[in-house]
């Protein structure tokens, strides 16, 4: 029982947050898959929010999805962007940048739904599940410090630079959010993409100048 315990300690301990954040995502979103209350209960709907008080909704539906589909491409985004921010985090802050990382991710999927409350706190029929709010709020965080890092899209064999890819995506985002003629929550994405560059250029202060000065330079 000893030998289990320090194991279980050490691997917890050497795991990244962000595979604990995969980790948790899949089990909740799978738990969620096979049982439809529990699915309902905690996706995220404005106006049951509203009505009954159920903050928890802000949080709980980022780590539940849709499909196994929509799950795999936020935990393959998530792995993919998040490894990279995590280890950002902690370059600048240390040990405590790991709990800070994972303060972001939260914080991410709450403040991203915020808008969407707000514009459909009286609309019974609308719903949405996953993480893109936080996918979407990671990414622009590296965007940040690495810009012209390249970023490869399905079907476009050409590495495209992050912050030229960072902009498509948010005019892209907006104009979708605006249609609203779809099942995809483009303000979610939106608000994400914002907050997580707002959130890197409050926590390193110094990363601004960098960001232009490396842009103008090419790099």
């Amino acid at each position: 029982m000893k030998l289990t315990g320090s194991f279980t300690f050490v691997l917890y301990k050497n795991m990244s947050v962000t595979v604990l954040l995969i980790l948790t995502n899949v089990v909740v979103s799978m738990l969620a898959f096979r049982d439809r209350i529990l699915f309902s209960k905690l996706l995220f709907s404005p106006y049951f929010i509203r009505k009954d008080r159920e903050y928890f909704r802000f949080l709980s539906s980022g780590f539940i999805h849709a499909d196994y589909m929509h799950l795999a491409i936020n935990m393959y985004v998530l792995y993919i962007f998040g490894e990279g921010v995590e280890d950002y985090f902690f370059q600048i802050k240390g040990e405590s940048g790991r709990m800070i990382y994972l303060l972001f991710y939260l914080l991410s999927v709450i403040v991203s739904s915020i808008p969407s409350f707000e514009i459909r706190k009286n609309d019974v029929s609308y719903s949405s599940v996953g993480a893109s709010g936080a996918t979407s709020a990671i990414v622009f965080s590296s965007i940040i410090f690495a810009p012209w890092n390249r970023i490869y899209l399905m079907f476009i064999p050409i590495g495209i630079p992050a912050f030229i890819f960072g902009i498509i995506y948010l005019a892209y985002s907006y104009y979708m959010a605006r249609k609203a003629q779809d099942n995809i929550a483009h303000d979610v994405h939106f608000f994400g993409a914002l907050f997580g560059v707002i959130f890197t250029l409050f926590l390193d202060h110094g990363i601004l100048p960098y960001f232009i000065e490396s842009i103008l330079s090419g790099g």
